[in-house]
């Protein structure tokens, strides 16, 4: 006799849920992406700066030097590879935090509706 209706707001609460849910994993990877873009523009302008040809005129002949030791790093800093290596690896992490964090507080909203 009596039929049982469901209420329309508990349907749009999930659905509003559902949304935020994904507009949050979106922004996590939106986040990620433009990390990773940002650390390869920052280094790319180092190693792709084209080497400029010598000037024939000012070419002198090679003298062969006396045999020094020598040494393997003669002048400081890191290498442009390092720097992307390091910046790749903050990107990644970031990423994966933002993953972790996102499923942690949509496990607590759901702990928390029911």
């Amino acid at each position: 006799m009596f039929a049982h209706l469901p209420r329309r707001g508990s349907q749009l609460q999930a659905a509003a849920r559902k949304v935020g849910a994904h507009l949050g994993r979106l922004a996590a990877v939106l986040a990620a992406v433009t990390c990773g873009l940002l650390a390869s523009a920052a280094t790319q302008s180092a190693w792709a700066r084209p080497v400029p040809p010598p000037d024939p005129v000012s070419v002198a002949p090679v003298q062969p030097l006396p045999a020094t030791p020598s040494h393997v790093v003669i002048a400081g800093g890191m290498a442009g590879w390092q720097i992307t290596l390091i910046a790749l690896g903050a990107a990644a992490l970031a990423a994966a935090v933002a993953v972790v964090l996102e499923r942690a507080l949509a496990a607590h909203r759901s702990a928390s509706a029911a």
